[in-house]
């Protein structure tokens, strides 16, 4: 259990991250967390799914949920702190939210107040509660990036590398990684998960994908062959349907969101 308030009594506060890759150990808060990336890619983990952050989406992790995250380059990220008691219906799991220029703007603005100060105040308290509802009413509306997670060792293990070969990858060969059959892989997955292997690695495909658009270097085609597919008409398509706009629109808007 992480102590935010590192000793304070502020029911509510910010915390601000900048830098490059940090993997953080598993971990929990007495306090509700709202993680939101204003620069750059992070990835939530919890013991339901893995969950991607680009901009324009933001994590709610309720007090007490153990979780990891996974921050990649030049990253500049906001978490906002409640008190348990500050959040109407806060649920029990993880939950991706969509961020609207108010959400988002309601965040940045909360930088004044640190979750570590030593003390709070009425003006503080009152702008955190009405935040804090701002944020309940979002919890009904979420915008899921996730891939699961297992406690079976063989698929982690069978997760984990068609996660770091996503270029050219196949179920023979992470069958083989992993010791089973490809049948056997086939089945696994989608007894134990609900999806089938290739949907799993489509999901990962994409999810890579909208992380690497999410920064100004990589051209659309370098990312498609990056995440393993043979042609730039073949990504965009995927990505349209999974995500409802074309790779350079995503990356277009996604780009311009003001940091």
């Amino acid at each position: 259990m992480v102590d935010m308030r590192t000793g304070g009594a502020a029911q509510a506060g910010a915390y601000f991250y900048e830098g490059d890759g940090l993997i953080t150990d598993w971990h929990s808060h007495d306090l509700h967390q709202l993680e939101y990336a204003i620069q750059g890619v992070v990835e939530v983990e919890t013991a339901a799914g893995r969950y991607l952050l680009p901009p324009q989406q933001a994590a709610w992790i309720p007090a007490g949920l153990v979780h990891q995250s996974m921050i990649g380059d030049a990253v500049r990220s906001v978490s906002v702190f409640f008190d348990p008691g500050m959040v109407p219906d806060p649920g029990e799991r993880a939950r991706i939210l969509g961020v609207a220029p108010l959400l988002r703007e309601l965040m940045v603005y909360a930088l004044r107040w640190p979750i570590g100060r030593s003390t709070s105040d009425p003006v503080a308290d009152g702008f955190f509660a009405t935040l804090g509802h701002l944020v309940s009413e979002n919890l009904t509306d979420e915008v899921p990036l996730s891939l699961p997670t297992s406690g079976d060792p063989i698929l982690a293990r069978a997760m984990a590398y068609t996660k770091g070969h996503l270029d050219s990858v196949s179920a023979g060969e992470v069958g083989r990684c992993v010791g089973v059959s490809e049948r056997t892989l086939r089945r696994r997955f989608q007894s134990e998960l609900g999806m089938t292997w290739r949907g799993f690695l489509l999901q990962a495909r994409l999810l890579r994908a909208m992380a690497l658009l999410a920064e100004p270097g990589p051209s659309v085609l370098q990312v498609a062959t990056t995440v393993g597919f043979d042609s730039v008409s073949a990504f965009s398509r995927a990505f349209a349907r999974r995500c409802g706009e074309t790779p350079s629109g995503y990356r277009r808007r996604i780009l311009q969101h003001p940091s």
